[in-house]
């Protein structure tokens, strides 16, 4: 897996997602992401991160085996 999958991915569900990913081991599947995005906007900490899971789907149970979240709303 690319970042620029990830990323392409993520801006489908949330197009506001300013998104830096990090492939932590090299494998393509351990991915450190720090995301901001609008749509953050009112959230709590645990509703961003389920966006951002909704948003990869099928990945998450697949070509990401490890995911690290730093997301904040944009303003």
């Amino acid at each position: 897996m690319k970042a620029e999958d990830i990323i392409s991915r993520i801006q489908q569900s949330i197009p506001s997602a300013q998104i830096k990913a990090y492939d932590m081991t090299g494998g393509g599947d351990h991915w450190q992401l720090t995301i901001q995005a609008k749509e953050f906007n009112g959230l709590n900490l645990v509703e961003q991160h389920q966006l951002v899971y909704k948003a990869l789907g099928e990945w998450m149970h697949g070509p990401i085996h490890a995911l690290s979240l730093n997301t904040r709303a944009a303003d």
